[in-house]
């Protein structure tokens, strides 16, 4: 079951899933605000702009979007985002991309997680007990994407730089 779950979730889902369950339902219902977002546009060009020498940049495998992979003894994710503001999420998206991976039969076990603007990186290292974390989450992602109604606004300090803050707020 957990399997047919994970095709469909993205790395952005798990992501969003740990900062705001309302964003969340919101993308998973195609409603995507990303493109009009200042902070994400940034985010995208610090994305693009850094570690332009790697030769496996932007790696789709099957529904993931990874920033770039190291390939060596094993897989090594690594993904590039702009602040550390959303730390938690970045490290749970990098490890579903580590579990993702490891499904298929990669070894992939660590990731790291570049904060270029701040000349910052975290080593994320997957653990045993991540699989069963993730797995859960998984299953609470499609309940929150399933529901009828969209989840209560959160009101946190982050909300005022959301793409998606004038669909909660205005």
């Amino acid at each position: 079951m957990i399997e047919l779950i994970e095709e469909r979730i993205t790395g952005t889902q798990v992501a969003y899933y740990i900062v705001c369950k309302r964003k969340l339902w919101l993308f998973s219902h195609q409603i995507q605000m990303e493109e009009f977002s200042d902070y994400v546009i940034i985010g995208k060009i610090i994305s693009e702009e850094s570690f332009k020498r790697e030769k496996y940049k932007e790696v789709n495998i099957e529904n993931l979007k990874i920033d770039y992979i190291k390939v060596g003894n094993e897989i090594i994710v690594n993904e590039v985002k702009k602040s550390r503001k959303l730390e938690e999420s970045h490290i749970w998206q990098v490890k579903y991309y580590i579990y993702r991976l490891r499904n298929l039969g990669l070894n992939c076990s660590r990731g790291i997680i570049h904060y270029p603007k701040i000349f910052k990186k975290i080593d994320v290292e997957y653990k045993e007990d991540d699989t069963e974390k993730i797995e859960e989450a998984l299953l609470k992602i499609k309940e929150i994407i399933n529901m009828e109604k969209i989840p209560e606004v959160i009101n946190k300090p982050y909300c005022r730089r959301c793409s998606y803050f004038e669909l909660c707020y205005i």
